[in-house]
């Protein structure tokens, strides 16, 4: 075989390789619920067979109540990160923040000593100072935790600059909230990081879209993935959800798609042996 054939097959090998090594990226997902509404149709073991055969080694799990929580990582307390999130039923997404029964839920769900963060919650501006979320804030302080808000970006710098000590995680990039938005909060706020369930304008077709992409080269060690399985039929989803995020994650160079897909959150929620 003559050089030039070899020098060709030499770069498709080289083409191939990265090109399948992205597609077999473990995935940390940042946005995992295993709530009473699935316990019917999924066991535990089977939500985890789930998660194994989407490739996604770690998950960050809340669940309403928080029992779904607690069967999971019962059963994988290596892969499954546990947050406490601060609804006993679903009537409790409401009103919360304001709802002293909701703090004492909280305060005894943390003396497992088992807990990474308080969330998923959803909250509104107006809400930012009352007063569970201050309790929240200030135990989040206080043990290191991570507060996971589903918020807009509005509510999301007003958290921030009322609670400086505390680190979020900020649900599905506030949902609608622009790569130029999403980019000037991180600029401004060094303790915010960003979960990406959800959000499919970051890759319409499977095409990472531009500003999103020059965003993931700034700010590498800031984002990371995930499905949000707020309702049972999402479990059936998770395969097609990280086929679509490695799609995109291939068109990255190698080190940011690594770091996204997995190690930003290793590095945040497992602790090094």
């Amino acid at each position: 075989m003559r050089r030039p054939a070899l020098m060709l097959l030499a770069i498709w090998l080289i083409a191939w390789t990265r090109a399948g090594r992205a597609q077999e990226l473990p995935l940390f997902d940042a946005h995992i619920h295993y709530s009473q509404s699935a316990w019917g149709e999924l066991a535990p073991a089977q939500a985890l067979a789930l998660l194994e055969a989407a490739g996604v080694g770690w998950a960050l799990v809340s669940s309403t109540p928080d029992d779904g929580t607690l069967k999971l990582h019962a059963l994988a307390p290596q892969r499954i990160v546990p947050f406490l999130r601060p609804y006993r039923t679903p009537a409790d997404m409401g009103g919360w923040a304001h709802d002293p029964e909701v703090q004492a839920y909280v305060a005894a769900g943390l003396q497992k000593g088992i807990y990474r963060g308080i969330g998923e919650f959803h909250l509104s501006q107006a809400a930012v100072a009352a007063p569970v979320v201050q309790y929240c804030a200030r135990v989040a302080a206080a043990q290191r935790l991570f507060l996971h808000a589903h918020v807009d970006a509005t509510t999301a710098a007003a958290l921030l600059e009322r609670y400086p000590e505390v680190r979020l995680l900020w649900a599905h990039a506030g949902m609608s909230a622009p790569p130029a938005v999403v980019g000037e909060l991180l600029a401004r706020f060094p303790q915010l990081w960003v979960e990406l369930s959800l959000r499919h304008d970051v890759a319409p077709q499977g095409q990472l879209d531009p500003a999103w992409r020059d965003l993931f080269l700034r700010h590498a060690d800031r984002f990371l993935v995930g499905t949000d399985t707020w309702v049972p039929w999402r479990w059936q989803a998770l395969g097609a959800e990280a086929q679509a995020t490695r799609r995109w994650l291939a068109q990255l160079p190698p080190a940011v798609a690594a770091r996204i897909a997995y190690q930003n959150g290793l590095a945040l929620f497992v602790p090094a042996k």
